[in-house]
């Protein structure tokens, strides 16, 4: 007894990292606060609960999950829902009305058709009749959500899909366990999407983190920004894809197309308070390409960064709120291009994001 109270009571090296695998990918949290042994073991047991309790609630993996659950459900009627889930939800409607249905959360039937749900390359390409007869089935409207009495029901036999959400969401609940067991100075790597808070070493050095190049062989930083208080997440093509007879197909569905993107967009960077609003935002604003997603961005006043694809490498472009919030020296040391400004968000879109 002596001996185990003694090794909880140790004191660790900062920093503390806790990591191990979730939803088919990785999660990392390291944590800069002086710990224990044992604070370190509470902490990642509450740090699994938490990821547990999202894939509990949203995969579409388990049978035993609340999302399925609901994806089985009879069409027409509503089904009472976790307040979590339907926070996601809204997220997820709110995104999808913005960009014209660039994210569509009912899109987990042409998932299926394209057989990416597990990470699989399709046996054959889908025919024109089977993704016309997918795509008449999907859209926004096949869903509804109230949120006030927290219910939702699909108006058709689609099968929503948090893909392109439900990890954000779970670095932000990560990060919000953490928050309560007053720890100030961590970072939360979830798969790729990350969320800082506080600083990196005890002289208010900020968090540095590497946006990737679109290599399709190996992981290398392009650009190194500062991360303090705010949350990045990523979404890019140049790793999850195939080819057949010549032609690359990338992972990423266009919900309005039913077909994998084509265009020059290799990757996009949101950074936004709550990851989940990132998740949603890159997801939607990679599916747009890097004309209209640029577009969007700047109207809808996005911090992000898109590398796009040219004959003799890459260009790497961001939006004025980018700009205003990294400033314009590091945008421009970084070589990075800056678009020109948007029209004003309204307030009522302020107030709601």
């Amino acid at each position: 007894m002596l001996a185990a109270c003694s090794e909880r009571d140790r004191p660790l090296d900062s920093p503390v990292r806790l990591e191990g695998s979730i939803f088919g990918s990785f999660y990392q949290v390291t944590l800069v606060d002086s710990l224990t042994q044992g604070e370190a073991n509470a902490l990642e047991e509450g740090i699994l609960a938490e990821l547990e309790a999202v894939d509990a609630s949203m995969s579409i993996y388990r049978d035993d999950s609340e999302l399925s659950a609901f994806n089985q459900a009879p069409t027409g009627e509503w089904q009472p829902l976790s307040d979590e889930l339907v926070e996601v939800l809204a997220i997820g409607r709110s995104v999808a009305k913005a960009s014209d249905g660039a994210f569509d959360m009912t899109i987990g039937g042409l998932v299926n058709l394209w057989s990416f749900g597990a990470e699989a390359r399709p046996r054959e390409i889908p025919s024109d009749a089977e993704l016309a007869e997918r795509l008449a089935q999907i859209g926004t409207d096949a869903l509804e959500l109230d949120e006030q009495r927290r219910e939702a029901r699909r108006m058709r036999e689609v099968t929503v899909d948090l893909g392109g959400v439900a990890k954000g969401h779970a670095t932000d609940r990560v990060a919000a366990f953490l928050d309560r067991e007053g720890i100030e100075h961590y970072l939360v790597n979830l798969g790729g999407d990350l969320l800082a808070s506080g600083y990196r070493d005890g002289d208010e050095e900020p968090w540095r983190i590497g946006i990737e190049a679109p290599l399709e062989d190996r992981q290398e930083a392009r650009h190194v920004l500062p991360l303090h208080a705010i949350s990045v997440a990523t979404s890019g093509d140049y790793r999850n894809y195939f080819e057949e007879n010549g032609r690359r197909y990338s992972h990423t569905l266009d919900p309005r197309t039913g077909r994998p993107i084509t265009h020059r967009l290799a990757s996009v960077s949101v950074f936004h308070a709550s990851n989940a609003w990132a998740d949603a935002w890159a997801t939607a604003l990679m599916v747009l390409g890097e004309e209209a997603g640029m577009a969007l961005a700047r109207e809808r006043q996005l911090s992000a960064l898109m590398i796009i694809r040219e004959d003799d490498g890459w260009t790497t472009r961001v939006t004025p709120a980018f700009v205003e919030q990294f400033g314009a020296a590091r945008v421009e040391e970084l070589e990075l291009e800056a678009a020109p400004g948007g029209r004003p968000r309204q307030q009522e879109q302020q107030d709601q994001e």
